[in-house]
């Protein structure tokens, strides 16, 4: 007996080209995102946009959202028109989007400016993973793809950690790094990039968009099943912009499901047009597949968009302070910086802004404060607030230094870039240790994992602080979760679906991303500001964050259990019953 090994390939300068320009890209996204939440709430007087947290969280769900469902329209722009002119359209949306982020003042030019972000990430998604797999081969694409994923999480933790030291700055410099970012990129995709799209055209032809509809159809449902199901995703997520009420919001969904049973009821069983077709559903046990998932992705997301927060406003991370400044004092000075200007000018205004009889002023006076990478103890708060009105100027310059120097704080994205470290550092480990176990038990002791992490931080009620050593903690915990279940969502499905279809449905699994990104906005948004800033007890937030989280556990084992072995069965039915008109 022979036994032949086959040699892996050497990768091609066009895969080199592309993690090139995935790093430069995840900088920008990253060194943004993971601080956006601080600055789209940070008060005016800081360079913040002073958003409700309603405005946040709707902001936050639908961006994602829509940078997970572009990619079904923007992969077939580029194999229409150019992997490389797309790439170029996709850097001169970004890099403008980023830059204007830092320099408009109003919800809606933000909300505009954020969109453009969105846009020209969507563009790039799909593009850039084409090309890596354009680059590869059978011998070198598992290879390839894990040098990728970690370029993704190398951009993920040097760009928040370079966007703490910008805005030491100012918080333009956050925006104009990230638009730098997105610029540096137009050197590799003009000078060194091969477009790939005629090989790509030669060897795996373009789906007509008539294909491409009927498999939308086989896989989620018709177009009248969209009609029902957009609006009403829009209609809950808009009372978050306030132009809206949530009254307003519910009517219209219940009087839409309502026209829409109408619309069902009379319609023929086959209309010729698509609107006076009946509702028909694609793939059901895949369809109930992307909802369970959706509730990992809503729970992950709270990460990137609560966790910072919630750093800012309830951690103590004094502890983590010192052992910076163990390290090496500059470290420990650029990971706590504090502005004594700015805060010399918020102890000011708070001298006339609340009324410190209440104690809901002491909170808000509390919170405020906390922007500016502080943390008052309240016995200390309570003493000088009350008399704020009667020193000087130059007294309150001098207290807001004394503040600086005692209760400085480490900063919330340095906090979070430990996720990015960790996967870059344990990925391939935990990767190697879960190939040992059923792909479904992965996904659900990952979740498992996520859940126990918020627990852990839910531990604060009553204004009850964390420790940040204890928020580390949870975030390796949470890491760990996600490194597990993440990456084995796509094996699953794969391993439960037909072949011939593993890789189409593998590509509309993203859905469940999408939908779980945009509750996760919605959830952030709503929860955190009812919980931790009205009751003060934001542990009952991380509560509902890990029930969501051992509810889908729950709900994964239940669906393997019961429903897995009626997908191949689903997409046969599918096929037939749905009229690719």
């Amino acid at each position: 007996m022979t036994t032949q090994t086959r040699l892996r390939s050497p990768f091609g300068s066009s895969f080199y080209v592309a993690n090139i320009m995935e790093i430069f890209e995840r900088l920008a996204w990253y060194g943004f995102f993971t601080v956006s939440s601080l600055y789209m709430t940070s008060p005016v007087l800081q360079g913040g946009m002073g958003f409700s947290d309603e405005q946040r969280g709707f902001l936050q769900g639908l961006v994602p959202f829509c940078i997970y469902l572009l990619p079904a329209l923007t992969g077939a722009l580029g194999d229409r028109y150019g992997y490389k002119k797309m790439l170029l359209v996709a850097f001169a949306m970004m890099t403008p989007c980023y830059y204007l982020l830092g320099q408009v003042n109003s919800y809606s030019t933000f909300f505009l400016a954020f969109m453009g972000v969105a846009i020209g990430a969507g563009i790039f998604k799909p593009l850039i993973t084409g090309t890596v797999s354009h680059a590869t081969n059978d011998s070198n694409r598992s290879l390839g793809f894990g040098v990728f994923y970690m370029m993704v999480n190398v951009g993920g933790f040097l760009g928040p950690v370079i966007a703490g030291i910008m805005r030491d700055t100012s918080w333009d410099m956050v925006f104009i790094m990230a638009a730098v970012w997105i610029a540096i990129n137009f050197i590799p995709v003009t000078l060194f990039y091969k477009d790939p799209t005629e090989e790509i055209r030669k060897n795996t032809p373009a789906k007509p968009l008539k294909d491409i509809l009927i498999e939308m159809r086989e896989v989620l449902g018709n177009g009248r099943f969209a009609l029902l199901v957009f609006p009403i995703l829009i209609a809950f997520m808009l009372p978050g912009t306030k132009l809206i009420t949530e009254q307003f919001a519910y009517s219209f969904i219940g009087i839409w499901l309502v026209i829409n049973l109408i619309w069902h009821v009379l319609a023929p069983k086959s209309g010729k047009a698509w609107y006076s077709s009946k509702i028909a559903m694609g793939n059901k046990p895949f369809l109930l597949l992307i909802l369970i998932l959706s509730g990992f992705w809503l729970v992950y997301m709270q990460i990137f968009i609560t966790l910072p927060l919630f750093i800012r406003d309830y951690v103590d991370s004094s502890d983590l302070v010192q052992l910076a400044y163990l390290l090496h004092p500059s470290f420990g000075e650029a990971a706590s910086y504090v502005n004594v200007p700015q805060l010399s000018q918020a102890i000011t205004a708070l001298a006339t802004q609340f009324d410190y009889n209440q104690s809901a002023s002491f909170h808000k006076a509390y919170l405020e404060l906390t922007n500016y990478n502080v943390r008052i103890p309240s016995d200390v708060l309570t003493q000088h607030l009350t008399s704020l009105n009667n020193l000087s100027q130059e007294e309150i310059s001098a207290l807001a230094a004394q503040w600086a120097n005692d209760y400085r704080q480490f900063k919330p994205e340095y906090i979070a870039a430990v996720n990015f470290g960790s996967i870059v550092l344990l990925q391939v480990l935990v990767s190697a240790l879960s190939a040992r176990f059923k792909t479904f038990y992965v996904i659900i002791a990952g979740a498992l994992m996520i859940a126990s992490s918020y627990l852990l931080l839910a531990n604060n009620n009553a204004g009850a602080i964390v420790s940040g050593s204890l928020a580390v903690a949870a975030l390796l915990i949470f890491s760990l979760g996600e490194m597990m279940a993440s990456p084995k969502q796509q094996e699953y499905v794969a391993s439960v679906m037909p072949k011939d279809k593993a890789a189409m449905y593998q590509g509309y699994l993203y859905t469940a991303s999408a939908i779980g990104f945009l509750f996760a906005g919605k959830l952030s948004g709503w929860g955190y500001n009812k919980w931790a800033v009205e009751a003060n007890e934001p542990g009952s937030f991380w509560l509902l964050c890990a029930a969501i989280a051992f509810i889908t556990a729950l709900a994964l084992w239940l669906f393997n259990y019961f429903a897995a072995e009626k997908l191949e069965k689903a997409q046969q039915d599918a096929e037939v019953a749905l009229d690719p008109h």
